[in-house]
């Protein structure tokens, strides 16, 4: 599998092909999935361009993307789109549209509550275990390890990337017998990639976590990241490309 992250935190400071609208993100989903992308994750903004879990911005990206493409479409939790733990779980219960998964960050405050609501209304658990915190810790403690949909293996270190990827999969063990989506960011986001190219995991790429090109020119848009992503996971695939 190989999701594309549409935007992430990104905003209009990060270049005019961050889709900021729900229509924009429509359309680069699309292209993105027509390019070989197999799932969508979107973070839905506000008009001057803020993440939000908002129910109406949340069902106004869903409805739209929903339009445009047949793959399974999740969001962002993130603490930095609704701060206080009490109303981000609040804003998942108010949701009047639900997305087919949702990611929530093991290392934040309340992350435990929020991923039993959104089970609760059937919506699929991306756990994000960041390297760098206790998320993978608290992850193989949780009780709702076995019920979530995947665990998201998040690189955070740009430097030395496939080995801080490789010391996070450690960390991780058997992960509740969960599969598990490998992905780097920004100088590690294509490193990162190739090692999960190489062990055989699936994986993400996508302007959240890379505005470059692997040989470092600037993306176009999130499709042609996902045809590069491609090319370089299968060529990992097959004859072991190096991981740095």
């Amino acid at each position: 599998m190989v999701q594309v992250c549409l935007n992430g935190p990104r905003g209009a400071a990060d270049g005019p092909v961050v889709p900021l609208t729900p229509e924009a993100m429509a359309e680069e989903a699309a292209r993105a999935v027509a390019a070989g992308a197999t799932d969508v994750h979107v973070h839905p903004k506000t008009p001057c361009g803020r993440d939000t879990m908002s129910p109406r911005v949340v069902a106004a990206t869903l409805e739209a993307i929903r339009e445009r493409v047949p793959v399974p479409v999740g969001v962002t939790t993130g603490a930095w789109a609704e701060p206080d733990p009490a109303a981000r779980l609040a804003r998942v219960r108010e949701w009047t549209v639900l997305p087919d998964h949702a990611s929530v960050n093991w290392h934040e405050p309340g992350a435990e509550e929020v991923a039993a609501a959104l089970l609760e209304r059937g919506v699929g658990v991306e756990a994000g275990v960041w390297s760098g915190t206790d998320g993978a810790a608290r992850f193989a403690r949780s009780p709702l390890g076995p019920r979530v949909l995947r665990v998201l293996a998040e690189v955070t270190d740009a430097d030395a990337a496939a080995r801080s990827a490789r010391a996070l999969l450690s960390g991780l063990g058997r992960a509740h017998g969960r599969p598990v989506l490998l992905h780097g960011e920004d100088a590690g986001a294509w490193p990162v990639l190739r090692l999960a190219g190489r062990l055989g995991l699936a994986t993400r790429i996508g302007l959240e976590d890379t505005l470059a090109l692997p040989d470092g020119r600037r993306a176009a848009s999130n499709a042609e990241l996902v045809r590069a992503g491609l090319a370089e996971y299968a060529r990992a695939a097959r004859d072991g490309t190096p991981a740095g």
